[in-house]
């Protein structure tokens, strides 16, 4: 039982491999990079509200890609985790 589980859940439905994690793509690099910046940028600057906002674009552009093109529900399951971040990033922006 656990192992067709875990088949279902990992399994790629394109190419019939086990798809766990994937190399990054553009919006995913762009993420990292904003939070890269995010150590050197100070809080409370124009800069900085302007990496947070990017770095939130780019984390919801991946996630919805994962939650709607993901190949298998493993990777649909962390595009809908990422819109939760996204949702909750967004909540505290707004305050």
């Amino acid at each position: 039982m656990i192992g067709s589980l875990v088949d279902w859940l990992f399994r790629n439905r394109q190419t019939g491999e086990i798809t766990v994690a994937q190399f990054p793509n553009a919006a995913l690099w762009v993420f990292i990079v904003t939070v890269v910046l995010r150590w050197v940028v100070p809080t409370g600057t124009a800069i900085r509200t302007v990496v947070d906002g990017i770095g939130m674009a780019a984390l919801a552009w991946w996630a919805l890609d994962e939650l709607i093109r993901g190949v298998n529900p493993w990777r649909r399951l962390l595009g809908l985790a990422g819109c939760v971040v996204v949702c909750a990033g967004l909540v505290s922006l707004l305050r």
